[in-house]
């Protein structure tokens, strides 16, 4: 059972650091992505783009609070991943 076991584990806790870090990059980007797109909206309404000044503000407090929200997550992960790491199946 041990041959099948070990490759299982090892793919487990090597694919642990890239998944998260493919998830932080990710919404990272959706946010940055989605606040150029109502950026374009503004410069091209001109001068009745004034309603998309206010939806970028609000979205650039809600990419804070994702921002927030992913540094928590990340840091609580990796402590979990680190935990596992040093205390294997204890």
């Amino acid at each position: 059972m041990a041959p099948l076991l070990i490759p299982i584990e090892l793919i487990s806790f090597l694919s642990r650091p890239i998944s998260l870090s493919v998830r932080l990059f990710a919404n990272m980007m959706a946010g940055h992505t989605m606040l150029k797109v109502f950026a374009l909206f503004t410069v091209s309404l001109g001068v009745y783009g004034f309603s998309t000044v206010i939806v970028n503000s609000l979205l650039i407090g809600f990419e804070f609070l994702v921002a927030f929200l992913q540094a928590y997550v990340f840091t609580v992960l990796t402590c979990l991943y680190l935990n596992d790491a040093i205390h294997l199946h204890s």
